[in-house]
């Protein structure tokens, strides 16, 4: 017969099941400068700010997060590339390059993020999809898996078009979708990168346009914005504790104080909370190979983010009922996983306890 020991922790984190989820309210106590925003914690899809959050909008050159999105899950970041005379004398930010100049897509990526390139978002479409058309219809295709309906691309650099537009709120999503691709994450928090300029050795020396870098100690990334039509954008990102807090403002004329502000609130409302010790969860499986033996199977410290005001979240708890051959301690035999508004915010192995041995 199975026998379960839990500590006093874990019974009151388990009596709390029993409790409703607690609701934030996406009204914070503060204002910005922007007439669209949205500030977005990832791990427990929480909205804490918005502000016209699902209002459309241009949403300029912040267009080329979710090419570098795509450009990352699809292309290889060392090919070389050769420059289409297409992608050349856009107008707008640009690294001015000439038909025929070869780039790896990893240093054009670099051009797009930091130095806000408007060619190398046209030689990067053209070279994962062929044309810059067929490369809007698979950005718009990701934003459909994202879930996003008020998003729609024409084109990878974001200069003004009608129907090229987005929300706060879904401008969030597609940073954090990028922000969990490491690639992304170390070239946005990049604030000066080196390039090769032209087929003769020489180089370009690229500086970050996000002022937060240096605004902000927690900013990790990622990306502005501007023309005149959409005026400044922003999506921002910033860590603390563990967490990651994404913030957008689309046509902010103070966008730099709002994303800090932001910031400061969303971290003074999120907690990387302890949702149980180690060795809290304590369980003694039978070993069915006639002896009549149990082993010792714990856990290890759990934590997740939450709001701080939110109740403890549901557990789940995966474990075999027996197992049928000895394993060796600290050998993983199921999992205790942590549930805040139906999403996953931790997931801690079970293990064979390291220290104990076959109980007869």
């Amino acid at each position: 017969m199975k026998k379960v020991s839990v500590t006093l922790f874990a019974a009151v984190l388990t009596a709390a099941l029993l409790l409703p989820l607690y609701a934030l309210s996406a009204v914070a106590d503060t204002t910005v400068s922007a007439r669209h925003a949205a500030l977005y914690e990832p791990v427990t899809d929480t909205f804490l700010y918005e502000k016209n959050g699902d209002d459309r909008a241009p949403m300029a050159s912040t267009t080329k997060v979710m090419t570098a999105l795509i450009v990352l899950e699809q292309a290889n970041l060392d090919e070389t590339v050769s420059i289409p005379p297409e992608a050349c004398g856009i107008e707008g930010s640009s690294i001015y390059m000439k038909p025929g100049e070869r780039m790896t897509v990893r240093d054009l990526l670099y051009a797009l993020l930091l130095q806000s390139a408007n060619d190398a978002a046209a030689a990067l479409a053209i070279t994962v999809s062929g044309s810059i058309e067929a490369f809007a219809r698979q950005m718009n295709e990701r934003a459909s898996t994202l879930g996003l309906v008020n998003t729609h691309f024409v084109n990878p650099h974001g200069l003004d078009d009608p129907e090229h537009f987005t929300s706060a709120k879904d401008l969030a999503r597609i940073a954090a979708a990028s922000m969990e691709i490491p690639e992304f994450r170390d070239m946005v928090g990049t604030v000066k990168y080196t390039i090769p300029s032209g087929n003769d050795g020489s180089t370009r020396v690229l500086f970050n346009h996000n002022r937060l870098l240096r605004l902000y100690g927690d900013a990790v990334g990622i990306k502005t914005g501007f023309t005149k039509k959409s005026g400044r954008c922003l999506v921002g990102a910033a860590c603390r504790d563990g967490m990651t807090l994404i913030s957008v403002t689309l046509d902010a004329p103070n966008d730099w104080n709002d994303h800090i502000r932001l910031f400061d609130y969303g971290f003074s409302r999120m907690e990387n909370r302890l949702l149980c010790p180690a060795r809290a969860f304590t369980y003694e499986l039978p070993l069915i190979d006639g002896t009549g033996s149990q082993i010792c199977v714990n856990a290890e410290e759990a934590r997740g983010i939450l709001p701080k005001d939110a109740e403890m979240p549901e557990v789940r708890v995966n474990l075999p009922h027996f197992l049928v051959t000895h394993q060796k301690p600290g050998a993983v035999v199921g999992s205790i996983q942590y549930y805040y508004k139906g999403k996953m915010i931790s997931d801690v192995p079970l293990i064979i306890d390291t220290s104990s041995s076959v109980k007869e």
